[in-house]
C-alpha cells in the first residue's frame, strides 16, 4: 500500500462505517471488445459488490449506515426513482443491520408500463419487507427530502429512531466517501490507464471516484457520462459535490476541480429512458462479452464511452477503464423496452 492510499484510509477511518462490501471488486480486461473497438478496455466490476445483486450503491451506503448505526437508528428512509438501485440496496442493508426501511418512489420516468412498477427493484424491495411511499414529482429534491422528514416525524411520534438519507445536494455527501475508497482501490489495482469513464447522476459516485484517484496520485482524465442532467447543469452540480466533499475530508478542492469532465451526448431522451445508443451499447456488451448492463446507468455509460471514442476524445490504442455500477434488477423492470430490441 502506498503512502497516498494509507492517507486515504486514515482519513476515511474518521467516519463511521457499516461494512457491507464482500471484498475488493475485480478489474477485468474485455478482450473481444478491446479488439473490436481498437482500445485496451477494462471493466471495474462494481456490479459485484455482493449485497442484494451488487452495484455501486453498496459503497455509498456503508457510510450512511455507519452514521445511522452510530445514532442507534431503527429505521432508514430514502428516496429515488421507481426502479432505483439505491433504495433497493438500502432496504437490503437495513435488513442486514436489523433495521426497517422506508422507500419513497418518485415519478421520474414518464410513459412506463406495468412491469416498471411491479418487477425489478420494486419486487426485490417488497421481498425485503420495505415500506413504500409515493412522491408524484421527479425533479424536486427538496420536496422529496421534506416528504421523508414528514414520515420520519410520524415515526418519532410512535417511538422510533429514524435516519434520513437525503437526496438534496445541500447535505454532506457521505455516500461519495465510498467512492473515494473505490477510486483509491482502482488506483492500487491498475494505475497506468489513459482514461476512466463513469456515470454522472447525483455526483456522489463520479465525485468520489475522481477524488480517490487524484488523492492516490492517478491523474488520468475521468469522464462522467450524464444520465440525468445536461452538461452545464451537471458541471455545476459536480462543483458543489466536490466542494462539499473537500470540506468533509479537509483537502484542497483545487486537487479535483480542474478534473471535472462531463458529457451529455447520450442523455437523450432523458433520465431512465432508453435511446438507440443505449440499446446498442447494452446489446453490444452482452453479445460480445456476456456481461449485462442496466438501461439507466451502466448501458448509458458504455454508450458514452463509444461516443467519446467516435469523437476522438478517447483515442484508438488508449487504455480505458469503465466503472460498471451494476443495477441489473432494473433490466426486469424495463422488460417491455428490452423485448423491443
Amino acid at each position: 500500500m502506498t503512502t497516498e492510499q494509507m492517507n486515504i484510509d486514515r482519513k476515511l477511518s474518521e467516519f463511521p462505517r457499516a461494512r457491507l462490501m464482500t471484498e475488493v471488486t475485480q478489474v477485468e480486461r474485455l478482450d473481444r471488445l478491446s479488439d473490436r473497438l481498437g482500445i485496451d478496455l477494462w471493466l471495474k466490476r462494481d456490479d459485484l459488490t455482493g449485497l442484494s445483486f451488487g452495484g455501486n450503491k453498496t459503497r455509498q451506503l456503508e457510510f450512511y449506515f455507519g452514521e445511522a448505526v452510530q445514532q442507534r437508528a431503527d429505521t432508514v428512509l430514502i428516496t429515488g426513482a421507481v426502479q432505483s438501485n439505491f433504495v433497493r440496496t438500502a432496504a437490503a442493508a437495513a435488513a442486514r443491520l436489523g433495521m426497517k426501511s422506508v422507500l419513497q418512489l418518485e415519478e421520474r420516468v414518464p410513459g412506463m408500463g406495468e412491469q416498471y412498477y411491479r418487477s425489478g427493484n420494486v419486487l426485490l424491495a417488497k421481498v425485503l419487507g420495505a415500506e413504500h411511499m409515493h412522491f408524484p414529482v421527479g425533479e424536486d429534491e427538496v420536496g422529496a427530502d421534506n416528504a421523508l422528514h414528514e414520515r420520519a416525524a410520524q415515526l418519532i411520534a410512535n417511538g422510533h429512531r429514524p435516519y434520513v438519507i437525503h437526496l438534496g445536494i445541500d447535505h454532506p455527501p457521505l455516500g461519495a466517501l465510498g467512492y473515494v475508497q473505490g477510486g483509491a482501490e482502482l488506483g492500487a489495482q491498475i494505475s497506468d490507464f489513459d482514461a476512466a469513464v463513469v456515470p454522472s447522476g447525483s455526483g456522489s459516485t463520479h465525485g468520489g471516484f475522481l477524488t480517490g484517484l487524484r488523492l492516490s496520485g492517478v491523474h488520468a482524465p475521468v469522464y462522467g457520462i450524464c444520465v440525468r442532467r445536461d452538461q452545464d447543469q451537471q458541471y455545476a452540480r459536480m462543483e458543489k459535490v466536490l466542494g462539499r466533499l473537500a470540506a468533509l475530508m479537509d483537502f484542497d478542492p483545487a486537487i479535483v476541480m480542474n478534473g471535472i469532465n462531463v458529457w451529455d451526448g447520450v442523455l437523450a431522451p432523458g433520465y431512465g429512458q432508453v435511446g438507440q445508443g443505449t440499446r446498442d451499447a447494452l446489446t453490444l456488451m452482452a453479445r460480445t462479452e456476456g456481461i449485462f448492463l442496466d438501461p439507466v446507468y451502466s448501458a448509458k455509460t458504455f454508450s458514452g464511452l463509444l461516443g467519446l471514442l467516435d469523437e476522438g476524445v478517447i483515442s484508438k490504442g488508449q487504455k480505458v477503464v469503465m466503472l460498471h455500477t451494476g443495477g441489473l434488477p432494473a433490466l426486469f423492470g424495463y422488460q417491455e423496452v428490452i423485448e423491443s430490441i
